[in-house]
């Protein structure tokens, strides 16, 4: 069995060396980036499991090279910024980035942070979903196998957090959750910060599921709980 490949991409050498030293020592595949531009060439010649990705980096910064891999690639990254400024993660998770994390941070939290990920993917292969493989609810189509949504039949495009999300409400249709519940469920793990994730996660996938995303009729507010989906 192929050892999870994780792409590293920070400019900040001792950090980059210990990141990478870390996961060699958990049992990965370290492939490392100083640059923008590599780590593009990098991403689509060596197909990595999870990208880690610093947002300030020499010749094409990570905000950008977000924006460019998630075109044609739906790999999870893990954007890693030095800046505690709401605004730089809400671009980063608006860009393509699955979550973040503000340095400095612990090299124990990166490393369950990356399982979780990695946990999630291999729930969300097509193999391991045991109910039908298309969804219907309401005017929603969600394919599993080939990892698509429409609307009305129309093809919605969505990042791959996006639709782990929608998936998992529509699954528990009807059911409240709250914003801590959907973070340990959709994002794999017990998240002890900022639930803003959850929200801005939801309102991008208002935006390109709901005719009028500011009066939803599906993804709904439970006002002083959470969100749910109904249809």
């Amino acid at each position: 069995m192929r050892k999870a490949r994780i792409l590293v991409v920070e400019d900040e050498t001792s950090l980059l060396e210990a990141i990478a030293y870390n996961l060699v020592k958990e049992g990965y595949e370290a492939l490392t980036a100083a640059d923008g531009l590599v780590a593009l060439e990098l991403a689509r010649t060596q197909s990595p499991d999870i990208i880690l990705l610093d947002i300030m980096l020499p010749g094409l910064d990570g905000l950008e090279l977000c924006r460019i891999l998630r075109k044609d690639m739906t790999v999870p990254i893990l954007m890693l910024t030095a800046r505690a400024d709401e605004v730089d993660k809400l671009v980063g998770l608006e860009m393509g980035a699955d979550d973040y994390m503000t340095k400095p941070f612990s090299m124990r939290e990166l490393l369950a942070r990356i399982k979780a990920m990695l946990r999630r993917m291999e729930m969300m292969q097509p193999q391991s979903i045991k109910e039908e493989n298309i969804l219907q609810a309401a005017d929603l189509t969600i394919d599993f196998s080939r990892h698509e949504v429409s609307v009305n039949g129309k093809a919605v495009s969505l990042k791959p957090k996006e639709f782990d999300l929608l998936a998992f409400l529509v699954k528990h249709r009807g059911q409240v959750f709250s914003r801590d519940h959907l973070l340990e469920k959709v994002w794999g793990y017990d998240y002890a910060g900022d639930t803003r994730t959850v929200d801005v996660h939801i309102r991008w996938l208002r935006e390109r599921t709901e005719t009028d995303p500011a009066h939803p009729n599906h993804l709904l507010t439970v006002r002083g709980v959470g969100y749910k989906f109904e249809g």
